[in-house]
């Protein structure tokens, strides 16, 4: 059992969903399908929001549509001292970066990255991610289509670990 196990309960786990599939949902939709009163959902989003288990609400926007049609991925290859994150968050404060991951492996970090075209990619690995001064290496992989990309979770109705049988 994980610490948000005992945080929150199957109700809670019903709002979450619902508030993943569209968080505009109204609390009294949300009350309406779990059975309860409103004033209880909008108390229990609260408590959700105080416990850190929902971050923050955001309209997802289409990235080609704003002009961002290339999607690559940049391992990058660092030279830091061991368990520093220094350069991770050099990366993260990129405005092209949408994600940093600090992996296990030959590389030290796994970028996403979105930019208009692969020039504006050849200028944002020369300018901006290769001038940092604790990068070694890039790796570049261009995504040619996206079958699936989500920022939604798994929510277990039943309180089961994330991933469990």
């Amino acid at each position: 059992m994980s610490l948000d196990d005992r945080i929150i309960d199957g109700i809670d786990r019903k709002i979450l969903a619902l508030l993943q599939e569209n968080a505009r949902t109204p609390n009294a939709e949300i009350a309406r399908q779990v059975g309860m009163a409103p004033s209880a959902i909008l108390e229990r989003v609260r408590k959700l929001e105080e416990h850190g288990i929902i971050r923050g609400y955001q309209a997802e926007l289409d990235p080609k549509r704003l002009g961002w049609r290339l999607l690559a991925f940049v391992f990058v290859r660092g030279d830091e001292p061991p368990g520093s994150k220094g350069l991770g968050d050099e990366l993260a404060a990129i405005p092209e970066v949408q994600e940093v991951h600090h992996v296990a492996g030959e590389d030290c970090y796994l970028a996403k990255v979105r930019v208009a075209d692969p020039a504006a990619l050849g200028a944002l690995l020369r300018e901006r991610i290769g001038a940092l001064p604790a990068v070694r290496s890039t790796r570049s992989t261009i995504v040619l289509d996206t079958l699936k990309e989500t920022g939604r979770l798994k929510i277990a109705e039943d309180g089961r670990e994330a991933g469990g049988a």
